[in-house]
């Protein structure tokens, strides 16, 4: 698959509900993961991160929304069940994001909110564990941007295998000489 993904989560405060969705991001090959003004302390993180999470992929820790730095190109999502937000479902992942998660028994800051791109919601009656909203979340990035086969329409697995990539034609290349600085190359005959 294309693209990465970071997630994280602002304002949290039990360092085991960061340490599972931790652990789920490493087993969904996140690319960094982050808190942001959250009470976050490893040594309590690693009760429930058996993997360390932490200890193989970039972990950032920003004391606030204002020092937060994300790689340039990369959309802030946040995660947020409010009327406005986008049913998951639905949404069309960035293939560079980081999304972010609220705290327990809260919401994302105004400021987080304003920073985000975009806002998704979980369509579920109220909140889940923040663990389990990121594995959802990241479930639901790798089941519609990964490389699987098309669903069937009756129940069971797929019944056909996943089509070959194609290459594009190199004639594609051709077209695009008249925007260069240099002469094209001279062909062999």
């Amino acid at each position: 698959m294309r693209g990465y993904f970071g997630i994280g989560v602002e304002g949290i405060s039990k360092a085991m509900n960061v340490g599972s969705l931790f652990r789920t991001a490493h087993a969904f090959n996140a690319s960094f993961v982050f808190t942001v003004n959250a009470n976050y302390e490893r040594t309590d993180g690693g009760k429930s991160d058996t993997s360390d999470a932490p200890g193989h992929i970039p972990f950032y820790s920003f004391p606030d929304i204002a020092s937060m730095v994300l790689p340039h190109d990369c959309s802030l999502v946040g995660v947020e069940l409010t009327d406005q937000s986008i049913e998951l479902p639905s949404f069309r992942h960035p293939p560079q994001a980081a999304y972010v998660m609220g705290p327990e028994r809260g919401e994302l800051s105004p400021e987080m909110t304003a920073k985000c791109e975009f806002a998704v919601k979980i369509p579920t009656q109220f909140c889940v564990n923040v663990g389990v909203a990121g594995a959802i979340v990241m479930y639901d990035r790798i089941t519609s941007l990964g490389q699987f086969p098309r669903r069937p329409i009756s129940p069971g697995g797929p019944t056909e295998p996943m089509p070959e990539h194609v290459f594009g034609d190199p004639k594609i290349r051709r077209k695009m000489e008249k925007f260069r600085d240099t002469p094209p190359l001279e062909e062999e005959g």
